[in-house]
């Protein structure tokens, strides 16, 4: 091997400091949350007489897990129906016809990986569409950036819906969520109006192959793309209400619509377990500690895992597009 070929290859490089403090600040992050999660159901468990672990033992006791693994398996499908629907669309609307079956084995493979990160289950759907459709990687790869980057603004909508109908419930710091949609909203239109050529013309971003469906999509795909995901998050706070009462919570759904999707764009954090998310729900709702840290790290969980579980289904189909 020559030494131009060594210094090109990335596994002779030092690695960057730049990773290394990313997944220092994760693994504080991770830790953070679950100091935090030990001392309020300890402080809980304390004031009932008992032990944390006894304490915990008599949450999960309480729980009707049949009706609740129903509610939970049913809703996973639907998800995944829904998702995988999203994404044939998106492909549809900036590469060219790629039928719904055919991306029903690839989305579901995706699953396993996305159990660790959910962005780079996307990149498995990219790598997945290049070597099986023949479709440019750069292509693809823009298509899943418009689906990451809608999927951040159509959370933020349904958080400032929720707080509009439901904000007077909600703990003060709920307050920035329309100031954050005003500055999300500006962001937009001129994210928008730079891909449509009308602010900044100069500027020659837009033209990377890694940025096609930008420079494709108009405002009404955005709008279809909020249309289409929509019902997986209504869905969602119904079945996060009914499962929340199965833990012995009482919620409504006026009450979850403000809360899901600020949950959902914190479990999007690549933390072990999502702790960020687990951690939400213990701070959403203070006076039920052991329910909602057993609710947090049990619904999430399952989710993840039942979609993989999905995904192992469709892998035998998938290896078959891929290598016959």
């Amino acid at each position: 091997m020559n030494e131009a070929s060594a210094t090109e290859n990335p596994e002779n490089k030092p690695p960057r400091a730049g990773g290394r403090i990313g997944r220092a600040v994760f693994l504080l992050i991770t830790v953070g949350c679950f100091t935090y999660l030990y001392f309020r159901i300890a402080g809980a468990a304390a004031r009932e007489g008992l032990s944390v672990a006894a304490y915990m033992a008599g949450v999960f006791a309480n729980v009707s897990w049949g009706w609740w693994l129903l509610l939970m398996m049913a809703y996973s499908l639907f998800y995944f129906a829904i998702d995988t629907l999203v994404a044939s669309q998106a492909l549809n609307w900036f590469i060219g016809k790629i039928r719904y079956r055919d991306i029903l084995p690839v989305r579901a493979s995706a699953y396993i990986i996305s159990i660790f990160n959910e962005q780079v289950g996307k990149g498995a759907m990219a790598w997945y569409l290049n070597r099986r459709h023949g479709v440019p990687g750069w292509e693809v790869g823009s298509v899943m950036l418009f689906i990451m980057f809608c999927e951040v603004f159509y959370l933020l909508i349904w958080a400032t819906i929720g707080h509009t109908f439901g904000g007077g419930g909600l703990p003060e710091v709920f307050g920035l969520i329309p100031w954050i949609a005003l500055g999300g909203g500006l962001f937009w239109l001129l994210w928008l109006g730079y891909f449509r050529g009308i602010l900044l013309p100069g500027l020659k971003l837009r033209e990377r192959r890694i940025l096609s469906a930008f420079r494709q999509a108009g405002a009404r795909h955005y709008l279809y793309f909020f249309l289409l995901r929509s019902p997986a998050l209504l869905a969602a706070v119904v079945v996060y209400t009914v499962a929340l009462n199965l833990f012995g919570v009482d919620a409504s759904v006026t009450m979850l619509l403000p809360y899901l999707p600020v949950i959902f764009f914190a479990a999007t954090v690549p933390t072990p377990m999502r702790a960020a998310a687990i951690t939400f729900w213990v701070i959403l709702f203070p006076e039920n500690e052991g329910q909602m840290a057993a609710f947090g790290l049990v619904q999430h969980n399952f989710f993840i895992l039942f979609n993989a579980l999905i995904g192992l289904l469709f892998w035998r189909r998938a290896q078959r597009d891929l290598f016959g």
